[in-house]
């Protein structure tokens, strides 16, 4: 399993990069854009593994981080959008294993779809999104499916990721909770297939990407 992390800082200068930060959608075409053409559209995020979050840097700027299974073509962004740099994932993977203590980030999509009954009970949406300690316990329960303990969590609310869909003009929203913290690996499959694959909804909008790097208890 090959897994590829690149990292784009887009120029405020750049009409294309403010766009993009601004529009789920069309961040998700431009980063589909560096790859291979010859991958069928219905199934191209899921085959290339493609998944990326949006964040805020320390100096108030901006940073695209995209995973992804084969390394992309940053020569095809428009000029003067922005650097980006790949790197392989190969150590963190072949480092993961049962008992290791990590730190993981994950921006991702919390909801609860009630059944009918509830729903007309209660007046509620199909799909309910989740905030506070319900989307903390959605998360611990996401991250035990994932393979990991949680030890610690800090989570914080981001502004939904939207977009239009080309295809059929459907309007996109999907809410997002930022969830930090440090867990405990317990189930090294299960973890590298949700690395791989994703967690939640909205992945091919900026949701699902779990990152994790190696903790030490004095940091």
């Amino acid at each position: 399993m090959s897994l590829w992390l690149t990292r784009i800082i887009p120029d405020p200068r750049s009409r294309e990069a403010r766009r993009d930060g601004t529009n789920a959608v069309d961040l998700h075409h431009r980063l589909m854009s560096l790859f291979p053409d010859d991958i069928a559209d219905t199934t191209a995020r899921q085959d290339l593994g493609v998944l990326f979050r949006t964040e805020t840097t320390d100096d108030g700027g901006h940073r695209i981080l995209l995973q992804s299974s084969l390394p992309p073509d940053l020569d095809r962004l428009p000029s003067g959008y922005g650097p980006g740099t790949t790197k392989s994932l190969a150590p963190l993977l072949d480092a993961v294993r049962p008992g290791l203590a990590v730190r993981y980030r994950i921006a991702a999509n919390p909801i609860r779809k009630p059944g009918r009954t509830t729903r007309e009970l209660y007046n509620l949406s199909a799909v309910v999104p989740l905030r506070g300690a319900a989307a903390d316990d959605w998360w611990t329960r996401q991250a035990e499916t994932a393979g990991l303990r949680i030890t610690a969590l800090h989570s914080t609310p981001l502004d939904a990721a939207r977009g239009t869909r080309r295809s059929d003009q459907r309007h996109i929203r999907h809410d997002r909770v930022q969830f930090d913290g440090t867990a405990v690996i317990t189930d090294t499959e299960a973890l590298r297939t949700r690395l791989t694959g994703g967690i939640g909804k909205g992945k091919a909008y900026g949701c699902g990407l779990l990152s994790l790097a190696p903790h030490r208890g004095d940091q």
